[in-house]
C-alpha cells in the first residue's frame, strides 16, 4: 500500500514540474506568451500506419510542443517537441499510439525561446481520433459498427463514410451517413469471413479524418439448412405421433415444436427440445384427433429467435357414413410432405384384423364402398376403416407414412328371403335361400310342405334348395320355411314365411 501511494505521489509531482517548465501555470505573464496554433486536422492514416497531426504554422515562434491526454489523470502531457518554426505537422507511428484501443485526444502549443526565455503558448483547440468498434449480433445476424464523433471545430464535419475490407482485400465505401450518426448495422455479409472497417469524417474543407481499423471474424452459429417433418400419424393409443429429421451439420441444438388446430389461427409452442441427435420424436397427448392439427419444428438461435421452420405435417381425419348399401369415406389430404403423396391405402377390419383392400389416387379425398361387397366377410358387430397416406421419395429421410384413426360402422343385420323361385333348370332363379348381410355364427334352415312334411334342412348357410326332395322335383305351389340364425354380434334371430315354386310354361 505504501509503495503504491509513493508512486502516485511521484507521478503527480512529475506532472506539476512539467507544467511549471512549460510556463502555463503559477503566474506566467500571458501577454508575453506566443500565440496558440490552430489545430486543423487529426487523422489515422491506415496506408502509412501513422497518427498524423496538422496545424497552421505561426510567425515569430521557435517550435511546437505536442500534447496528449493521459487516460488515467485526464491531464494533457507533452509527448514531443519540434524545434522547427516552419513545422505544420507531426507523425506518430501507430505502434506508439493507443488509438487502436480508444479515442486519443491531442493539443498543440507553440514555443518562443528568443531572448533567453522559454515561453510556451496556451494549448490549442482539442482534436480527437475517431475510434471505431465492430461487433456481431448473432441473434439478428448483424454486424454492428460504432464510433465516436470527430470535433466540428475548426473544420465542420459534413458527413461520415464507412469503408469495408473483406478477407484482407482493398477497402471500399459501403455507406455515407449524416454527421449526427455514430453507428451502422450490416446484414448482408458472409459467415466465417474476416471483415475490417474504417470510418472517415469528411470535413467542410475537403479534408478527411480516418479512424482506426476495426476487424472481426463473422463466426456465426450455423443454422440447419433444412428440417424435414417426416410424418404426423395417429398411433394405436389414439395419440398423434410426430417425427422430424434435422440437418446434421447444424450447430443449433434448441428447437421449438409448434401446433395449430384447423385452417385458421396461429401456431403456438407445445414443446421445446435441446437435442444432440439430428432427429426429434414426440407424441402429442393433448391434440384432438377428430380435428386437423398442423405441426412444424422451429430452430432457435442463442437468443431464442426462430431462424428456420420445417415443412408442415398434418394428421388425417377420416369420416364415414352409410346410406343403404353405400358406405362413403372422406378425408383431408395430407399436407406438407417434401416428397408429396404417392398414394393412399384403405384398410378394413371386418372382425379379424385390418387388411388392405384398396390403393387410392393421391388426388382423391373420397371413396365409396358397397356394403354388399364386404358383408360376407363380416364376423364382428362392426366394420372399421383406416386410411394410410404414403409419401413419395424424400431426400432427407425415409418416406413417411401417416395413418388416420379407425372409424367404424355397425355391422348390418339384414335378412332378405325371396317369396318365389323357378327351379326349371334354365339357370335363372333356380335356387332358393335366405340372403344374409353377414356371415352367421349359427344357421338353421327348415323347409316343409303345407302338411309339415320336411322337404329340405341345412345348417350350412351356403346350402341352397333346388326345389327337390331326395332328387325328385316337387310340384309347384306354396311351401313353408323356418330360419334360425345368430349374427356375429351375438344377436339370435328367427324368421319364417312361405315361398312359392313356379314353373314357367
Amino acid at each position: 500500500m505504501t509503495l503504491a501511494l509513493n508512486m502516485t505521489k511521484h507521478f503527480y509531482i512529475l506532472i506539476l514540474l512539467l507544467l511549471l517548465f512549460q510556463g502555463n501555470v503559477f503566474g506566467q505573464d500571458d501577454h508575453n506568451l506566443p500565440d496558440s496554433p490552430l489545430f486543423n486536422l487529426l487523422d489515422i492514416n491506415q496506408s502509412s500506419r501513422n497518427v498524423e497531426l496538422f496545424w497552421s504554422p505561426l510567425p515569430n515562434v521557435s517550435g511546437y510542443v505536442i500534447y496528449r491526454k493521459n487516460e488515467i489523470s485526464g491531464l494533457y502531457i507533452a509527448i514531443d517537441s519540434m524545434f522547427n518554426p516552419l513545422a505544420s505537422s507531426y507523425i506518430m507511428p501507430l505502434t506508439q499510439s493507443g488509438s487502436s484501443f480508444y479515442s486519443e485526444y491531442f493539443r498543440i502549443a507553440s514555443r518562443d525561446t528568443t531572448g533567453g526565455k522559454n515561453r510556451t503558448s496556451i494549448l490549442s483547440n482539442i482534436l480527437n481520433t475517431i475510434y471505431a468498434t465492430v461487433s456481431m449480433d448473432t441473434c439478428k445476424n448483424l454486424i454492428k459498427i460504432k464510433w465516436n464523433h470527430y470535433p466540428s471545430y475548426p473544420d465542420p464535419v459534413v458527413h461520415y463514410t464507412v469503408l469495408q475490407s473483406i478477407s484482407n482485400g482493398p477497402f471500399s465505401e459501403i455507406s455515407s451517413l449524416s454527421p449526427d450518426i455514430d453507428s451502422l448495422q450490416i446484414s448482408d455479409f458472409e459467415a466465417n469471413t474476416p471483415y475490417c472497417f474504417v470510418v472517415r469524417a469528411h470535413l467542410k474543407s475537403g479534408k478527411l479524418s480516418g479512424s482506426n481499423k476495426s476487424c472481426i471474424l463473422t463466426k456465426m452459429q450455423r443454422p440447419p439448412q433444412w428440417i424435414n417433418a417426416d410424418y404426423a400419424t395417429v398411433n394405436n393409443d389414439k395419440k398423434i405421433e410426430l417425427s422430424f429429421h434435422i440437418d446434421p451439420l447444424s450447430e443449433i441444438k434448441t428447437f421449438s415444436l409448434e401446433r395449430k388446430t384447423g385452417n385458421t389461427g396461429n401456431f403456438s409452442q407445445i414443446a421445446q427440445f435441446t437435442i444432440s441427435a439430428p432427429s426429434v420424436s414426440y407424441v402429442d397427448n393433448k391434440a384432438d384427433i377428430s380435428e386437423i392439427n398442423y405441426y412444424r419444428l422451429a430452430a432457435l438461435n442463442n437468443c431464442g429467435i426462430t431462424v428456420i421452420w420445417s415443412n408442415p405435417a398434418s394428421n388425417i381425419v377420416l369420416a364415414c357414413d352409410q346410406n343403404g348399401d353405400e358406405i362413403r369415406l372422406a378425408w383431408n389430404s395430407y399436407r406438407g410432405w417434401t416428397g408429396g403423396i404417392s398414394s393412399y391405402k384403405l384398410f378394413t377390419n371386418t372382425g379379424d384384423g385390418f387388411k388392405e383392400i384398396e390403393t387410392i389416387s393421391p388426388d382423391d379425398t373420397l371413396f365409396i364402398i358397397k356394403y354388399s361387397d364386404i358383408m360376407y366377410d363380416v364376423t364382428g358387430n362392426e366394420v372399421c376403416f383406416i386410411l394410410k397416406a404414403l409419401e413419395g421419395s424424400n431426400p432427407y429421410s425415409d418416406p413417411g407414412e401417416s395413418s388416420s384413426p379407425a372409424v367404424c360402422i355397425p355391422a348390418s343385420v339384414v335378412i332378405t328371403v325371396p317369396d318365389i323361385f323357378t327351379p326349371d333348370g334354365n339357370g335363372i332363379n333356380d335356387l332358393f335361400s335366405p340372403v344374409l348381410s353377414f356371415t352367421p355364427d349359427e344357421y338353421y334352415l327348415l323347409i316343409t310342405d303345407l302338411r309339415r312334411r320336411k322337404v329340405f334342412e341345412s345348417r350350412n348357410f351356403n346350402d341352397k334348395w333346388d326345389g327337390r326332395i331326395n332328387g325328385s322335383s316337387l310340384p309347384g305351389g306354396v311351401y313353408l320355411w323356418l330360419l334360425e340364425t345368430r349374427a356375429p354380434g351375438g344377436e339370435k334371430m328367427t324368421r319364417s314365411g312361405t315361398v312359392t315354386i313356379v314353373f314357367n310354361r
